[in-house]
């Protein structure tokens, strides 16, 4: 049942479609990363204002570094809280398209904590642009049913299931000398700080 749920989701992908799915934190929408239209697509049923970036969202840790510079301080942050709650700004590489960072050379990745997720991104081998599961500057929807009445029809495949956290994941930008938080959730600054500045 799992494999046939996510060859339906990677088709949807493989077409430049958007798909929806449950996160430990909120109901996320996706889309390959490297696919222009997807992400074109992704804005216009968000109502998104184009000057937003999306999270890169991967398999696993162990992934970041294909596609972002990691240095020491990052390193600890990603080693103590990933998977989990929590989305890291870094500098990002080559491979990652211009509109994705909106030409800052700057990107968001997360590693979720949730196993279903995690697996079905092992699956289609390619880390997707992922953000909150509503139209912009509304409430994020929590369950598949939500994401149906909010979309309809615009999300071509939508896996069933209920968000667990209700909290988006903190955002936290290591990109400067100083430690940034643009969005607190359950993992707050003074956690990120105390295992950064621990020896």
């Amino acid at each position: 049942m799992l494999r046939k749920e996510f060859e339906l989701a990677k088709k949807a992908l493989d077409n430049s479609k958007v798909i929806a799915f449950p996160t430990e934190t909120v109901m996320g929408l996706g889309v390959y990363f490297d696919k222009f239209d997807a992400y074109n697509l992704l804005n216009k049923i968000k109502c998104r204002p184009e000057d937003k970036p999306y999270t890169l969202m991967l398999s696993s840790a162990s992934e970041i570094s294909k596609y972002a510079f990691i240095d020491g301080r990052a390193k600890k942050v990603i080693d103590a809280f990933m998977p989990g709650e929590i989305t890291v700004l870094l500098k990002s590489k080559e491979c990652v398209p211009n509109y994705v960072t909106h030409n800052t050379g700057v990107i968001g990745v997360r590693v979720p904590n949730m196993l279903k997720l995690l697996e079905f991104l092992s699956y289609i081998k390619k880390p997707l642009l992922v953000p909150s599961a509503n139209k912009s500057g509304e409430k994020p929807a929590m369950t598949s049913e939500e994401v149906k009445s909010i979309f309809k029809n615009e999300v071509d495949y939508i896996f069933d299931g209920e968000a667990k956290g209700g909290v988006p994941s903190t955002l936290v930008d290591l990109t400067g000398k100083e430690v940034k938080i643009y969005r607190e959730g359950s993992i707050k600054l003074e956690d990120i700080l105390a295992v950064i500045n621990k020896e």
